[in-house]
């Protein structure tokens, strides 16, 4: 299953392979195309290149969920959530804190 945007997008990824946005759109690209083994790889490789990038801990911690590792969805979550904190970004910080929240108890996960 291919797309024409996905197309635009690895053309972009050619010319710039540690774009944060870039990798960032892939990821969600592939996600919405069914090919959720390829969006963990961008958001990994995201993940690594630009961990301050806050967008990127929500999603990554639902594509864990839908392939049932809560622990590791628990512990992005905790990671964004900790992040989004030091940078002051309230917003992202709740969102993550609701995630984390839907997944259990902090003792659920020691």
């Amino acid at each position: 299953m291919s797309s024409q945007r996905l197309e635009q997008l690895l053309n972009f990824y050619q010319d710039s392979p540690e774009d944060g946005f870039i990798l960032f759109a892939l990821a969600k690209e592939y996600e919405g195309l069914g090919q959720s083994d390829e969006a963990l790889q961008h958001y990994l490789k995201l993940q690594q290149i630009d961990p301050n990038y806050i967008g990127l801990y929500y999603h990554l911690g639902k594509l864990y969920e839908k392939f049932n590792e809560p622990k590791k969805a628990w512990d992005t979550y905790t990671d964004g959530l900790n992040r989004a904190k030091n940078v002051g970004d309230q917003h992202a910080a709740s969102e993550l804190a609701g995630a984390r929240l839907n997944l259990g108890d902090e003792e659920d996960f020691e």
